[in-house]
C-alpha cells in the first residue's frame, strides 16, 4: 500500500511503491504559485531507513484538471511498470491513457527503474572482476531461535501488555542473542554489530544498540516474569498437546564473582560448583517430562533445598488451580524430607522420590520376583518390590550395574587418596622436624577422615606413643569382612503411587534426568554461571533472561527429538551457524553498482533441521539495490533504489 499526496492531503492507492507528489513553485510569468507533479518511489536503504526518490517529473498536468484523473494517471503508469499490457485500454480516459504511455516510454528510455522493464527478466551485463562479497553474518541459529520466539507468541503477549514495536524488537534481539551467543551485555553488543544478522530478523537498528539498552530491556522483561511463564506454559501445552501429568522439581545455585556486600539475595551457602569462597543464589524450577518450564523462583543463597517445596507447591496451586487429578511430584532425596512428604500427602499430591534413609530393615514383597530391565545405555537394572515396617508408602529396591561400577571406582580412588594421606602422616613421624606429638598426629588423621568420610570406616588405624606423648609408629590396615561393593549401586525409590509395574515406577523417576539436563543447559550453554552483576535487580534480570532463552531452546529441541534428531543445543547452534547472510556487489556495463543482500542456501544438515522444525529455510527475502552513478536529479542524492524480490 502506497500513498499519493496532494499538498497536505494523502490518498491511499494500491500501486507498486509509487506515489504522486505535488510541489508548489512561484511562476513569474503568471505571477502566482502553481503546482508541479512528480512520480516518486518509496524505498528503504540498507539500514532500513525509509526514503523516497523522484522517478520522473510530470509537469503541471494541465491536461488533467481533476484530481481523480491525476490519481488514475499514477495508477496506469504503475500498471505499465508492473508489466501490464501496453495496449490502450478501452473504457478509460484517453487523455490519461496517452499521458501514461508517454511517461512510461520516458521512464524506460531513461532507465530509471530496475524491475520488469526488460521482458527477458532481471538480467544485466556485469563486470565479474568487480564482484565482491562483504558484510557476512551468521543467520541460521538466529533464524530458528527467532522463529521459535514467534511460535511461542512472546511478541503477541508483549503487544497485549502495551509494549511498543521498538521494545519488542529489542527484547527479541536480546533473548535470541542469549540463546545463540550467551555472553555479557557488552560482548553481546559487539557480537550483534559485527557477527550476527539477528537485527535484520527482528528489525531493530543495530546503530542504536548499547549495553545499557540491553540491561534496561532485561529488567523490563523481568517485570513480566509471572505473566510470561503462565503464557508460555499454556502455549507449549496447546502447541504440543501436553498434559503435565508428571512434574519434576529440583534446585540449583550459581555463584557471584564479586563481594556483593549490598545484596539481600546473595549469601554464603553450599555451592554446587564447589565455590564455597563465593556468595551464591538459589534457582528453583519445576519442569515437565518434556523439558518445558512450568514454574521458577529465586531464593537467597543460604536457603536449604528441602525448605522450598511447600512455598513452590503453594505458588503452583495458585497459578494452575488444579480441579481434576493433580500431577505426580518427582523430586530428589535432598528435598524428600519427612516434613515435605507429610505436606504432599496432606495437599493431595502423589509423589516419587529417592529414600533418604539407608533402609537396612526391609524385606522383599511376598510373591514378587526381581525384574530385570535395561536403561537407555543398555545397562542392566534390577528392580524388586520391598516392604518397610510401619511405613504405608511403597518402596522399590533398585540396583544399577552402571551406578555400582561408578561407586566402586570412586571408592577405590578415595581409598587410594586416604592411604596416601596416612602415609604422609607416617613420613612426618619418621623424619626430623615432622609432626610427632600424639594429639597432633590424631588431628591430622581426623582431618583425613573428615575429607574422606565414605572410606575411613573400612580401615583400622593404630598409633603407638612413648611416655612423653611422642608417637613412634603409625600403622593401618583394611578391615576384614567389610566390602563396600556389597551395597554399591543400590538405592530405594519411595512413592505414594499404587503398584502398576516396577519398570513404570523406575521410568517415572528416571525422568528426573530431564531437569538435570535443564540445569546443565542453563548454567553452561546459556551462561547463567557465574553472575557478574552487582545489584539484585540485575541478577534477577540475568537469571530470567536465561530462562526465557531456555524456552526457545526447549521448544526447538522438543520438536527435533520428536523427529529423531537428538543433538544437544551447542551442536545445533554449530550446525546452523554455517548458514550466512551476505552482501554481494558488482558493477554493470553502465558502471552502476548493483548490491544484493541474501541468505546463503542451507546445506544438507541445516536444511534437515529446518524441515524437521517446519521453519522457513530462507529467513529473509532477497534484497537488491542499485546505485545509479548517473544520478536522477542534481538536487536528489538519495538515488539508492531498494527493491524487495518476491
Amino acid at each position: 500500500m502506497a500513498h499519493q499526496r496532494f499538498g497536505n492531503q494523502e490518498f491511499s492507492c494500491e500501486i507498486w511503491c509509487m506515489f504522486l507528489k505535488s510541489i508548489h513553485k512561484y511562476c513569474k510569468a503568471e505571477n502566482a504559485r502553481v503546482s508541479y507533479y512528480r512520480l516518486c518511489e518509496s524505498y528503504r536503504d540498507e539500514f532500513g531507513t525509509p526514503k523516497q526518490r523522484m522517478v520522473i517529473g510530470l509537469g503541471r498536468l494541465d491536461e488533467l484538471p481533476d484530481i481523480d484523473q491525476k490519481l488514475l494517471l499514477a495508477d496506469r503508469i504503475n500498471e505499465l511498470l508492473k508489466g501490464e499490457p501496453t495496449l490502450y485500454k478501452s473504457g478509460i480516459d484517453q487523455t490519461v491513457e496517452k499521458l501514461a504511455h508517454y511517461f512510461f516510454r520516458q521512464i524506460k528510455a531513461k532507465k530509471k527503474i530496475d524491475k520488469n522493464i526488460d521482458p527477458s527478466g532481471d538480467i544485466d551485463r556485469v563486470k565479474l572482476s568487480t564482484l565482491k562479497n562483504k558484510d557476512v553474518r551468521e543467520i541460521g541459529a538466529e533464524s530458528i531461535s527467532y522463529q521459535a520466539f514467534l511460535q511461542l507468541g512472546i511478541d503477541k503477549y508483549l503487544v497485549a501488555r502495551g509494549w511498543d514495536a521498538e521494545q519488542i524488537s529489542l527484547a527479541s534481539t536480546h533473548v535470541v542473542s542469549r540463546a545463540v551467543y550467551p555472553a555479557s551485555e557488552l560482548k553481546t553488543v559487539s557480537w550483534i554489530k559485527e557477527n550476527s544478522g539477528i537485527c535484520e530478523l527482528t528489525g531493530y537498528d543495530p546503530r542504536n544498540l548499547t549495553k545499557d539498552k540491553l540491561y534496561g530491556i532485561s529488567k523490563k522483561l523481568y517485570l513480566e516474569k509471572e505473566g510470561l511463564e503462565n503464557h508460555l506454559s499454556r502455549c507449549t501445552n496447546d502447541l504440543f498437546d501436553l498434559h503435565d501429568k508428571i512434574i519434576l522439581y529440583d534446585l540449583t545455585n550459581t555463584y557471584f564473582e564479586g563481594s556483593m556486600r549490598g545484596s539481600k539475595m546473595a549469601k554464603y551457602g553450599r555451592s554446587k560448583e564447589k565455590r564455597n569462597d563465593a556468595k551464591v543464589i538459589v534457582l528453583a524450577v519445576i519442569v515437565n517430562t518434556e523439558g518445558f518450564l512450568k514454574f521458577s523462583d529465586i531464593f537467597e543463597g543460604n536457603t536449604t533445598d528441602h525448605s522450598t517445596l511447600e512455598h513452590i507447591i503453594n505458588k503452583l496451586n495458585q497459578r494452575n488451580r488444579y480441579t481434576s487429578k493433580k500431577p505426580i511430584i518427582v523430586m530428589d532425596a535432598g528435598i524428600a524430607t519427612e516434613e515435605n512428604i507429610r505436606f504432599l500427602k496432606a495437599d493431595g499430591y502423589p509423589y516419587l522420590c529417592v529414600s533418604r534413609s539407608n533402609m537396612k530393615n526391609y524385606k522383599a514383597n511376598p510373591g514378587c520376583k526381581p525384574v530385570r530391565i535395561v536403561d537407555k545405555r543398555n545397562q542392566p537394572i534390577e528392580l524388586l518390590r520391598v516392604n518397610v515396617d510401619n511405613d504405608g508408602d511403597n518402596y522399590l529396591w533398585v540396583k544399577s550395574q552402571c551406578k555400582a561400577e561408578k561407586e566402586n571406582s570412586m571408592h577405590t580412588q578415595f581409598a587410594e587418596r586416604f592411604e596416601e594421606g596416612l602415609r604422609c602422616v607416617q613420613n612426618g613421624i619418621l623424619k626430623k622436624g615432622g609432626t610427632k606429638k600424639f594429639d597432633k598426629v590424631w588431628e591430622r588423621i581426623g582431618r583425613l577422615k573428615e575429607k574422606y568420610p565414605s572410606v575411613h570406616k573400612y580401615y583400622q588405624i593404630e598409633v603407638l606413643q612413648e611416655d612423653k606423648g611422642i608417637v613412634t609408629e603409625l600403622s593401618f590396615e583394611r578391615k576384614e569382612g567389610m566390602q563396600p561393593s556389597a551395597r554399591a549401586g543400590v538405592y530405594f525409590l519411595r512413592t505414594s503411587l499404587d503398584w502398576t509395574d516396577e519398570a513404570n515406577i523406575w521410568a517415572i523417576y528416571n525422568a528426573i534426568r530431564e531437569i538435570e539436563y535443564t540445569f546443565r543447559v542453563l548454567k553452561s550453554d546459556l551462561d547463567l554461571r557465574p553472575i557478574f552483576h552487582k545489584s539484585d535487580d540485575g541478577s534477577m534480570a540475568h537469571l530470567h533472561l536465561g530462562l526465557l532463552a531456555y524456552w526457545l531452546v526447549s521448544t526447538i529441541r522438543y520438536q527435533l527429538k520428536q523427529k529423531g534428531y537428538n543433538h544437544d543445543w551447542r551442536e545445533i547452534v554449530r550446525t546452523m551457524n554455517s548458514q550466512k547472510i551476505v552482501t554481494t556487489t558488482v558493477e554493470n556495463e553502465k558502471t552502476d553498482i548493483i548490491k544484493i543482500r541474501q541468505c546463503s542456501e542451507p546445506s544438507g544438515a541445516v536444511l534437515l533441521v529446518y524441515e524437521k522444525l517446519k521453519f522457513k529455510p530462507i529467513p529473509l527475502p532477497r534484497k537488491k539495490s542499485v546505485w545509479h552513478t548517473g544520478g536522477f536529479l542534481k538536487k536528489d542524492r538519495s538515488v539508492n533504489q531498494y527493491i524487495m524480490d518476491g
